[in-house]
């Protein structure tokens, strides 16, 4: 880079770097914003389905190659939790929500939760399992397969459960998120093919303060009109935001327990995962073409996703002391 252009990117990056820095902090504070500042909303909608590429993009930049392979060795709980994601939690979701009746007392509220189990999980989630000090590795090679799985699974699953709720077809639903993420994947190999793995991780840190960049202008799309909802019916909108919760943390929980003899922080890491769900990635799909109710409780969601990371933290450094304390006791055995 020329001398006199140095300077014009130094302040950018420090900025970006200490954004980075901020971590759980910045993500939970994204929530609030969105929700505090409506005109942002208002101005971003038009760019949310970029916003969603982008973030897209850098999740695939960022996949560590030889994490992935190292765990493609170990096929069966990485096939669990691949399973799990992409088939039993579409699935439960979908008997239980229709076994309520909830298909026909709230239509826009049974869409919302199909395709928030249908979609696959975000590809943030293991950099926030990181992030909080899970080990990420077996998060990110699920997640991959998933991501591989879910055009042809949300399809299905579309076909079995929504009818004619969604303004596309299932096949349709299917084609487009099959687009979506080959567009990210290949931009992102461009860039790793460019820049180099070792570049991408040596400026991690400004990276991560652009994805929370990133985030913000999505929350911001999704979450425009929060406010304005709990104005008007405050007593559904609290309804809808406690439903969103529940499901986050009840997710985690089921999840936790089904893999919990993989280890606990592993059980959760994976937990962590299958709660976090990309709504993002159906939205592009569905270019927004949503119910009012359905966007509610997508805008929602944004809470538990934001915050959990921020509340987990103390669990997750339990059950890191607790390995790593394990890992102590066994060296002083042995030697």
């Amino acid at each position: 880079m020329p001398p006199i252009l140095q300077p014009l990117f130094a302040l950018p990056l420090r900025a970006l770097t200490w954004l980075g820095d901020q971590g759980t902090r910045a993500v939970a504070a994204i929530a609030f914003i969105a929700v505090a500042v409506p005109p942002l909303g208002a101005l971003l909608r038009p760019y949310v389905t970029e916003a969603i590429l982008c973030l897209l993009c850098i999740s695939f930049m960022r996949v560590d190659l030889v994490a992935l392979y190292g765990h493609l060795r170990r096929p069966a709980m990485i096939a669990a939790a691949t399973a799990w994601t992409t088939i039993g939690v579409p699935l439960i979701v979908g008997l239980l929500a229709r076994g309520s009746g909830l298909d026909s007392s709230s239509p826009g509220l049974f869409l919302a939760l199909m395709l928030q189990a249908m979609a696959s999980p975000m590809m943030a989630a293991p950099a926030l399992a990181a992030l909080i000090g899970l080990d990420a590795t077996l998060p990110l090679v699920a997640l991959v397969t998933a991501t591989a799985l879910v055009p042809f699974t949300a399809s299905s699953f579309a076909s079995l459960f929504l009818g004619g709720m969604l303004s596309i077809s299932p096949l349709t639903l299917g084609l487009k998120l099959l687009g979506i993420l080959a567009a990210s994947l290949v931009a992102a190999t461009a860039i790793r093919w460019m820049v180099g793995a070792k570049t991408i991780q040596r400026h991690k840190r400004p990276i991560d303060g652009f994805n929370i960049l990133i985030l913000l202008v999505f929350a911001s799309a999704v979450m425009g009109d929060v406010a304005h909802d709990f104005v008007a019916d405050p007593v559904f909108a609290i309804g809808v935001a406690l439903l969103a919760f529940a499901v986050y943390f009840t997710l985690l929980a089921v999840t936790t327990l089904i893999f919990r003899r993989a280890g606990t922080e592993r059980a959760f890491a994976i937990g962590l995962m299958v709660s976090q769900r990309n709504l993002g990635l159906m939205l592009a799909a569905t270019a927004g073409a949503l119910p009012p109710t359905t966007w509610l409780y997508f805008a929602l969601t944004q809470f538990p996703i934001h915050l959990a990371p921020y509340l987990l933290t103390p669990i997750a450094r339990r059950l890191t002391a607790h390995r790593h304390g394990a890992g102590a006791a066994a060296a002083d055995s042995t030697s």
